[in-house]
This record gives C-alpha cells, structure tokens and sequence, in this order.
C-alpha cells in the first residue's frame, strides 16, 4: 500500500557535487534506468561516459511526503464522493507539482458515513492508481478523529466526536484496509485496549486533540503510540511541573512530532525550541495541514457546514479559531530556513526523510521516485527548488 518507486531518470547521469541530507561531504550520484547510487565525489571519473550535471554544491533530495493533508483544489477529503476519484488524480498531479511524491489524505471528525465513503472513494482511486510520472502517491489515509478530546477539539465539529471504545472504532473502520494513521486522545481510553487494537491492525497510532498528562502519554507510548499529531496545536502547554503529552514525546526517542511550519500555528522560536529537544529531523517531521483552498487564492470557502476565512495562507472560521492552511508542505521547508530556526540541510530532511522514517518507508536516494533540487542564494537568501528526473 505504501509503494512510492518508480523509474523516471530515463537517460545515464551523473549528478555530481551534490549535497545529500544527512552527508557531511560533497556527493556524486550515478543514475542508471531509474537506480540511484550515491558516492563520495573523489569517486568521480570523467571516463564513465555518462552525461553529466554539475550541481555545484546544491541539495540533492527526495520528494517530499506529507502526512497531514486535509484536500486540494476546493476538494475537502472528507466530503469525497464516487464521482471524486478523477478530481482525486488532479488533486495528485497538483501536489506532484508542489514537490510531493506521497500523502495521506486525513479525514478530519465527521460523520461515520461520511469517512466511510471517503475511505471507499480512496480505495478505490489507489486500487487503479498507477505508478505513472508526475503524480503524487497516495499512501494511505490519516484519520484524524473522531476520537478527540471535546476540550481540544479546535475545529473539529463536536457533534460528531465520538468515544474512544473497540466497538466505536471498528465501527468507524469498517472493512477498510488503507488507514496508516489514526489520531485519538489516549486519556479517553483508560484500558488501552484501543491502541493495541489500531497496533494489530498495523495502524500508527497518533497522540492529538488531546488534555493527555505525561503519565498518560507515556502509557499509550508503551502500547505502541508512536507519534503526536501537530506539536503545541491542540494539547496543553509545556509546564514545568506537567510536561503533558508533548514533554513526554520529546523525551521520547521512540516518537515522532509532526508539526506546521506556517508561523501561525507555530511561533519559530517555538519551533526552534521544539527542534533542540527533539533530534531535529529524528524526532519531528513537516506537515502541511493543508484544507481544502489548497491552490486557492485567499477569500472565504465553505468546510463541512461551515465557513473558513482564509487569508495569507492562514485558514480560521469565522470565529477566529485556527483551522489549518493553505500553504504546500515545502514551503514550510523555505519558512524554516528563513527564520533561521535550522540549517537547509535539516529543514530539507524535515520535509523528505522524516515523514519517510516516520511510517517506515525507505529514506535513501535510490528508492526515489524522482529528485528534487535545491539552491540556496547567499545574495537574496532564498531557498528554491526543482524537480530532477524529466
């Protein structure tokens, strides 16, 4: 299910003077019928034959992988229909374009009608998805509730939170088989049969929306949680006499954060914060949460039965509470690296090896779908990228 190779380098290269997330030195990389080798530059030789791209010291990446993304083009996931699975190739086709090469579309709290059609639609796009250039890949989906905590429910419709029981949650999965991750609060299930239910199943379980104390976080840690859904958004402050659920994540080696770098969500200080106590990209990764208007310009759009203001990329209903954005996962990569809140090789990794690690997908060069280069300007201190492999 969570496939991403494909072959797209159809000519011989060598790229080399390249910079790899995670190298120290500068590499060369040789590419033959979509295989990927990665080698240090003293192993160059121009008698290889091969055609050659000197990217005088540039980054060489994968694509990037969000694991929280609400829709696209106007399309809210949950609101999918049979008719919806061509738009859902459009949708692929415009986040390839935005640097992505895989993602989980999330189901935000809804009816259990709705996310069970929106599960079916999406079974069936990925059944007859095909390995083809310029489409990113669905992965699988993220449901993100209905089993949140009414007090850290943010802008998730409260009459559809439902309680966090076996019963409750086998109804909502149904006979689906493509769920990758769900995110509940853990202090709703005092017996912890829930979470080592979604671990049998295979399903990544994510800590979110919640009021969980350390204790209880790290209890659900121990039955097999493994990540928490958006770092500070939704779950009590950091104290210094109660950690709460993201102090007990980041002193956990074995959790992974994903968090938004849009600066609204989350301040830079913050993040920068977040980063030092978290291993950088070992312990976080980047998602976009972006809604609907994803490549929309600003203005007002509807969300489920309400209405969402989005403005400079910043999505909130109309009573001011934050919803989410409409910003592409990689331009948070740029955000950090403008802030200045890490260097570009680790916002790169943030973006592309991480969300990898994160559900256990291959994190090396030579299982990428394509690759993406990036140029950092000293002079307007701007970070841009391109796609490589068409």
């Amino acid at each position: 299910m969570m496939q991403l190779t494909q072959n797209v380098f159809a000519t011989p290269l060598n790229i080399i003077n390249a910079r790899v997330p995670g190298s120290s030195s500068l590499q060369m990389l040789t590419i033959r019928e979509g295989i990927v080798e990665q080698l240090p530059m003293d192993a160059y030789s121009e008698e290889t034959g091969l055609s050659v791209l000197d990217v005088g010291g540039d980054w060489i990446s994968l694509g990037g992988v969000d694991l929280q993304i609400n829709g696209g083009l106007g399309k809210a996931f949950p609101d999918l229909k049979a008719e919806d699975v061509d738009f859902l190739g459009k949708i692929c086709e415009f986040l390839y374009a935005q640097g992505v090469d895989g993602f989980l579309p999330t189901l935000v709290t809804t009816s259990v009608e709705n996310i069970q059609r929106s599960l079916s639609v999406i079974s069936d796009y990925m059944l007859h998805q095909q390995l083809t250039p310029k489409r990113a890949k669905i992965l699988g989906v993220h449901l993100e509730g209905p089993f949140l905590n009414y007090q850290k429910r943010g802008a998730h419709p409260a009459e559809y939170l439902l309680p966090l029981t076996l019963d409750q949650v086998k109804r909502v999965l149904g006979d689906s088989n493509n769920v990758v991750i769900m995110t509940l609060s853990p202090e709703l299930d005092p017996t912890g049969e829930v979470i080592a239910y979604l671990r049998k199943r295979n399903i990544i379980v994510s800590l979110g929306h919640s009021q969980a104390t350390a204790a209880q976080a790290q209890c659900a840690f121990k039955l097999g949680a493994s990540m928490v859904t958006h770092a500070f958004n939704a779950m009590p402050s950091l104290h210094h006499r109660e950690p709460g659920l993201l102090g007990a994540a980041i002193t956990d080696p074995q959790v992974m954060c994903g968090f938004i770098a849009d600066g609204q969500h989350v301040v830079p200080m913050m993040i920068e914060l977040l980063l030092r106590a978290s291993q950088g990209e070992k312990g976080l990764f980047l998602v976009s949460d972006a809604l609907a208007p994803l490549g929309l310009p600003d203005g007002v759009y509807p969300w489920d039965s309400r209405k969402i203001n989005v403005t400079n990329g910043t999505a909130r209903l109309l009573d001011g509470t934050l919803s989410g954005t409409t910003l592409p996962l990689l331009v948070g990569v740029q955000n950090l690296v403008k802030w200045d809140v890490c260097d570009v090789d680790t916002a790169i990794a943030l973006a592309t090896t991480s969300p990898r690690l994160a559900l256990g997908l291959p994190t090396i060069l030579s299982q990428s779908d394509s690759l993406l280069r990036w140029h950092w300007d000293e002079v307007t201190h701007d970070l841009t990228w391109q796609r490589l492999g068409f």
